[in-house]
């Protein structure tokens, strides 16, 4: 805990440095100023991108490279259609991790996709890889929801296994109207009742993680990755606010009750587990999924594991990119008791992660068993039973 309070000191002193001095907090009545209050360093200060320092912590290490049980992923994205040799190297590498099924979110509609279909199925490994549907709702107006639904439902019987919804819908996307499409618009409706009357799930992503909504400046965790990245800036008045995004969502969720929601990312409430399991108790028929929030969980994971125990049976493995030497740190915090250890991109977190050691039982349902009773059709062959 010091040597975290000490980077995070270090961390706010490089952020007045690049945003601007600022005036240190004020003390409150009866608090003595802390020790160094008001000192400057005898040297220039590293930038936030040169301070690493070195840990001396002594623990014990436990790296695991491969899962414990074999997993399937339901959150990855490919090329579709996915040529011969490209699907040959993933799947080399999903053995080598133990990644026994990929759900391709990307699959498109239409043509594309069944294209997409055909290359799976024709190829030595019809048994890795399956795909969900995706719906274009640029210019939605009058009869949309219909139109979409029909195809989708042309989608589901070509073998697409869901519906995955980008996170442009209620971010970006506009009517032909040109007001912003809402994720609750009750145009969309057909849509989400096809998916309920299909047996399918919805898998979407909504809003982004709530920091990149919030002023970019010293006291914004995600200082770093906002500064590198213009694109996952939203505080531009042009965009619906984080809060706004979320209710509609939820309000989506309470409208179609028989449809199956898998909200992404853990919902983008991984900072809040509280919030997201009052979501959870509220709506049986949303599920969520731990894609590429992996820094959110390994910094609590006291709060993180009790969840995950109490939530079992709702939450899905999900990595997002697939970059193949990334899964064996979501092995390692969801598998080991590890201590304070490093996460893959350092402009996600400034902190360190630890492991939440997961039961047995928990491990099966969150790496494939969730994922199986979710989605139906799901090729199983290679899994226990």
């Amino acid at each position: 805990m010091r040597r975290a309070t000490g980077i995070a000191i270090v961390c706010g002193f490089v952020g007045l440095a690049v945003l601007g001095a600022q005036s240190p907090p004020s003390q409150g009545s009866g608090q003595r100023p802390r020790p160094g209050q008001g000192r400057e360093p005898e040297w220039p200060a590293p930038t936030i991108r040169e301070y690493k320092p070195r840990s001396t912590l002594v623990v014990a290490e436990h790296p695991v490279a491969r899962a414990k049980f074999p997993v399937i992923d339901i959150h990855s994205h490919h090329p579709t259609p996915i040529g011969a040799d490209g699907l040959d190297r993933v799947v080399r590498s999903m053995d080598a991790l133990n990644l026994e099924v990929l759900v391709n979110l990307s699959g498109g509609s239409g043509e594309r996709l069944r294209e997409g279909l055909e290359a799976i199925r024709r190829s030595p490994h019809a048994d890795r890889m399956a795909l969900f549907a995706n719906v274009d709702f640029a210019n939605a107006g009058p009869g949309f929801g219909a139109k979409a639904a029909a195809q989708l439902e042309q989608d589901i019987k070509a073998g697409a296994l869901g519906l995955k919804i980008y996170k442009s819908l209620g971010l970006r996307t506009r009517r032909a109207d040109g007001a912003r499409l809402r994720l609750d618009d009750p145009e969309l409706s057909p849509i989400w009742d096809a998916c309920a009357r299909l047996g399918v799930p919805v898998l979407i992503h909504t809003a982004e993680p709530q920091a990149f909504f919030d002023p970019i400046d010293h006291a914004n965790e995600r200082w770093l990755e906002l500064a590198l990245f213009s694109d996952r800036r939203y505080q531009d008045p042009s965009f619906p606010r984080f809060e706004a995004l979320i209710a509609e969502r939820d309000r989506l969720f309470a409208e179609h009750p028989k449809t199956t929601f898998i909200a992404a990312h853990m919902a983008y409430h991984a900072n809040d587990l509280a919030r997201l399991g009052a979501l959870l108790d509220r709506l049986p028929n949303v599920y969520t999924e731990v894609a590429a929030v992996l820094a959110e969980l390994g910094r609590q994971p006291r709060a993180a594991r009790a969840f995950f125990l109490k939530y079992q049976d709702r939450v899905l493995f999900g990595k997002d990119s697939y970059q193949p030497d990334e899964y064996p740190y979501y092995w390692r915090t969801l598998e080991t008791a590890d201590e304070y250890f490093d996460y893959y991109r350092d402009y996600h977190a400034f902190w360190k992660l630890y492991g939440l050691d997961l039961p047995d039982e928990v491990l099966r349902k969150l790496y494939y068993a969730n994922a199986i009773a979710l989605v139906p059709g799901l090729p199983t062959s290679r899994l226990p039973r």
